[in-house]
Order: structure tokens, then sequence, then C-alpha cells
């Protein structure tokens, strides 16, 4: 059952033939060997080799070719409970075993009990153990609650910003392009609307620039926009609008290719500087002489999501879904690794990213619990010292995805309805689209009585989350990632 579900997330889109970037494998793939699959590095190459052993019952070749995408995409989890399943079903207890506690140890929870693909593996106290301790993963913890609800209907609201001089909330609709005003009790007004003088698209992003009173937003011209244009694929852009009356200021275009695009993320710095990334190239862009050029790429990244400046302005910091947390050194214009255990936090399947008081605040709305954790970086900016869960499987966690801070609350979309929509971007069913509940965590929750686990700087070890093996050397303007190689 796992394997298939996940086997299916991950390879949905790849029918016809996952080697067309790479070539056809040098031979047949029901002869290749642990090496050869292990030199492999194109992860869609390696799911489509996963579930042609998953057809073929190959459990051997298939706990190999899932071994070798753990070691591209280590933060992933499910691809590491796939692979105890394959261990599982080869009998093979001592490898089951060690990767569900590690899972376990890193926070994942599970309902495995009676789970048939374990039967060979479950006749011990050590299997006991970790079906116990994995459900006790799955406990609700935080005492964080829904705060207000957005009104039902076909809006897909995926985006929010605080505008804190007015005491409001700004939401924008993926299917209208429109802007409401929300007060924190959840009262609603209209704000900016899409029409044809500021010509915006599917609103996927917002960021508020407070010093310079204007709002930022991340358009794209996509097929959830209601009033979607064909002549219109791939276009996107950055608008600018006045936070106080919400005139169009200026916008920042980018060139249509006719190939997909979606900005998905934008961040703006302490000194007004303005990002945004585009999460199916996977490409940063920033507004530098009135246009969006691109400031940061790399081939091995997977999806963009998250991003978040620090207060200082030195480091911006991205959220890649599979490959967890990387940072920018603004001033070198050069990516580096977010230096942090591994074997004991898992950072993938992170949407909403945030910066509160040198602090990381992720939402995991693929991790299992979703959670929502606060992350205590050290001195540096560059090392994870210390990790504190804020609120995890709350019953309110359908999908979370963005949101906002406003003092010491985290405010975010708890259940995003994008599950809802088709692959052609209308509601599957409009009947079952449901209020858009805002959950608010509270960001000082245990912050005076937590002990943050000791990291020294000595001991804390380089995240395997990263692209390049550990140093982002294909990044365009080169990499101050410390790699230890």
């Amino acid at each position: 059952m796992f394997i298939r579900r996940i086997l299916c997330a991950f390879a949905v889109l790849l029918a016809g033939s996952a080697f067309a970037q790479s070539g056809q494998p040098p031979v047949n793939p029901e002869t290749l060997t642990q090496e050869q699959i292990a030199h492999v590095e194109l992860p869609t190459a390696l799911m489509r080799l996963a579930a042609i052993y998953k057809q073929s019952t190959d459990y051997q070749r298939l706990a190999w070719a899932l071994e070798r995408l753990v070691a591209l995409q280590p933060n992933v989890g499910e691809l590491r409970l796939a692979l105890a399943t394959s261990y599982a079903m080869l009998g093979d207890k001592t490898k089951t075993y060690d990767t569900l506690l590690f899972l376990q140890k890193t926070g994942y929870g599970y309902d495995l009990a009676g789970n048939p693909n374990f039967s060979k593996v479950a006749d011990t106290k050590v299997w006991d153990y970790i079906v116990a301790n994995f459900k006790a993963n799955l406990k609700p913890f935080g005492e964080g609650k829904v705060a207000f609800s957005l009104p039902a209907g076909d809006h897909l609201f995926d985006s929010m910003a605080w505008d804190a001089k007015r005491q409001r909330f700004l939401i924008g609709s993926a299917r209208d392009g429109s802007i409401m005003r929300v007060d924190e009790k959840g009262h609603v007004a209209d704000f900016i609307k899409a029409d044809a003088d500021n010509g915006l698209w599917s609103i996927y992003a917002l960021a508020v620039d407070p010093k310079g009173e204007v709002l930022y937003v991340a358009s794209t011209s996509s097929v959830y926009f209601k009033q979607f244009k064909q002549g219109d694929y791939g276009k996107a852009g950055v608008f600018k609008f006045s936070l106080d009356s919400g005139k169009l200021l200026d916008k920042f275009l980018l060139e249509p290719d006719a190939q997909p695009r979606t900005l998905s993320s934008i961040a703006v710095g302490p000194r007004g500087e303005v990002f945004a990334a585009d999460g199916l190239r996977n490409v940063i862009y920033r507004v530098d002489g009135g246009a969006l050029k691109p400031f940061l790429q790399n081939p091995r990244l997977t999806s963009l999501r998250g991003m978040a400046v620090g207060d200082d302005g030195r480091f911006l910091y991205v959220a890649d879904y599979a490959l967890g947390v990387f940072g920018v050194d603004l001033a070198a214009g050069s990516a580096f690794d977010l230096k942090y255990d591994s074997t004991k936090l898992q950072l993938g399947s992170i949407d909403g990213l945030a910066w509160y008081d040198n602090h990381l605040i992720v939402v995991q709305s693929g991790m299992s619990p979703r959670r929502v954790m606060r992350l205590s970086l050290g001195a540096d900016g560059r090392s994870v010292i210390g990790s504190t869960p804020l609120d995890a499987g709350n019953a309110a966690f359908a999908l979370p995805t963005y949101g906002a801070i406003d003092g010491n609350g985290f405010y975010f979309i708890a259940n995003s309805q994008k599950n809802e929509y088709d692959g052609y971007g209308s509601p599957k069913d409009v009947s079952k689209l449901k209020p858009v509940e805002i959950f608010r965590s509270d960001l000082r929750s245990g912050w005076d009585d937590v002990k943050h686990e000791a990291l020294s700087q000595a001991a804390t070890v380089v995240s395997e989350s990263h692209p390049g093996g550990g140093r982002f050397s294909n990044v365009e303007g080169g990499s101050t990632s410390v790699s230890g190689n």
C-alpha cells in the first residue's frame, strides 16, 4: 500500500519514459546491478526504475533504487518509508527497523499496526516498540488554534501577508486575482481586484514592505485563473501596490516563452529588496533596475517554496520541498548549505517559511504528522542549533501552506483547497469547497523554559539535504558553502 501510494505520487508525471532526459538505461532494467543503480543521478529515472521493480515484485532492486533516491533526497520521509517497506518485503528486519527508527527519531508518525507489508518483520518486541512510538508521534501537540475562517467557495485563497500599520491581513485569490482585507476577527472587505488596468492574474504570494508602505504581489497567468486566456500562457510578474489605497504603482513582468512558470513565493528584505521564486523552473529573481532579473538557479533543485530574509538583510532563506532549506548570502550573491544534524531533524516537505527573532518558522505540509516548527539559528546564520515544535497533528491541518507573522503570532492557511481542483484548474465539486481556516501558532511557545538541544558548532553536521553533493558549485555566481570536502 505504502509503496504504491508513494511511487504513484512521484511518478504520475513520468508517463512515457523518465529516461528521456538522460538517455535510455545502459542495460535492461531487470539486469541492473546495485552499483549501476547507485550511480544514477536523475531522481525521475530512479522513480521509473522503482515503479518497474514494484510492478515485477523485484524487491531487491526496488530497495536499491529507493536507497539511491533517499541518498539524493534524504528529507523526503515517504521515500524512507517506502524503503523500509521494501526491506520488510525482503524479510530484512535489521534494515527495516533501522530505517523506521530513523523516521521515528526525526518526528514522523505512521499507523503501521496490522500492515500486511510488514508481516515478515512484525514478530518482535522491537516491532511493537516501533508501532507504539509511531502512534505516539501522531498525537496532536501544541496550544495553537483556528483564529478565524475565510468564506467558502471557489476562491482558492493560498497567500497572505500582514499590514502592521493598519492591523489587517491581506489574502490573495488564485481564482479571481483579488486581494481582500481581513482583520484579526475575520471580518472581510475588498481591497484590490484584477482588472484591465492592473493586469493581475492568479495570486500566489504576497509580501509587505512596511517602510515603503507598499504591497508586492507575485502573480501568474495560470489555468486556475477564471479569466485565463491561452495567449497569456507563461506570463508572470511582480506587481507593486500602495498599502494605503491599493493603487497600482509599478509592475515587473517576465518575458513569456510559451513554457509554464509559477511565481509561487516572494520576500522583501529590510532595505526594500524584492525576491520572487519560480517554483516550477526553480529560479529566484530579484527586482533590479525596474525589471525582474535572475538572481540564482540550480538545476538540482526540485520545487522552490517559501522564502524569508533575515532582519539584518544578510541572508535569504529558501525552502525546497524535497531537499530542505538553504541560504543565500545576498552580499556575495552565492548560496550556502544550512548546517544541522540531519539525524535528528528533517527539513523536507516545507511550504511556508518565515523569519522571527533569529529563528526560522517552517510549515511542513507534507510531513506526517503535519507540523509547524521553530528553528533556532546560530550566530553565523548558517546553522540550526535547536528546534521546537509549535503545533503538530492538529485536526485543522488538512493542507497547511503559507502564512504571515503578527507580533508573536504566526497565522497561516491550515486547509488550502488545492486538492479540490483538477489539473485544468477547475473545482472538482464546488459543494465540497470548505471555508479556509486561518490557524494561529504562538511563536513564543516554550520560549523561556525550552532547552534547545545542544548542537555545538564542531558537532553540527552539514545537512545532506542540499543539491550539489554538499556544495552549490553549480549555482550561478559560485558558492561559499561549507561541505567538508
